[in-house]
């Protein structure tokens, strides 16, 4: 009998246009995989963000997005929005939304047995289960600051689950 293949983890973040909250996402559980010890070997766990929207491809995080990064010492400004695409139903093992509308978005545009587990980001942080991150489009820098406190809490969350 064939031994089974373990698929390295790899992890989707998705918001609706691919440039606050997802980046900072992606942003935070990189920086708390590194620092676990799980990246940046690309065997160990990769990391990708998109959205579920169009109005962003190829443009850069919001530059406040960028600036609260940059503030935990991380650089995003060569991050471009994408969309999601149906093969990254494939390609990840992890599709994580930011909010209830972006997962069931997701959920409508996943091809019929899709392998990923789609999930909220926050149901990862005891106590959180079915909140979305805080969308922090419309407000200023401390709107940033709390969107980077939740995705980096659910990053340490998510890099302990992917460790046990």
């Amino acid at each position: 009998m064939a031994a089974a293949v373990i698929t390295p983890p790899s992890v989707l973040f998705v918001c609706l246009g691919n440039i606050c909250r997802s980046p900072l996402a992606e942003a935070a559980f990189r920086h708390r995989a590194a620092i676990a010890g799980l990246a940046p070997s690309p065997a160990a766990v990769s990391a990708d963000s998109a959205g579920t929207g169009d109005w962003h491809i190829g443009h850069p995080p919001d530059p406040r997005a960028i600036a609260e990064a940059a503030r935990h010492g991380i650089d995003i400004a060569g991050y471009r929005g994408r969309q999601v695409a149906r093969t990254d139903f494939a390609r990840f093992t992890h599709i994580l939304a930011l909010d209830a509308q972006n997962l069931a978005d997701l959920r409508a545009i996943a091809p019929g047995g899709t392998p990923a587990s789609l999930a909220l980001l926050l149901d990862l942080v005891p106590g959180m289960a079915g909140q979305p991150v805080a969308d922090p489009y419309w407000g200023d820098a401390a709107d940033f600051a709390r969107t980077w406190e939740q995705v980096d809490t659910a990053a340490q969350a998510l890099v302990e689950m992917l460790r046990s």
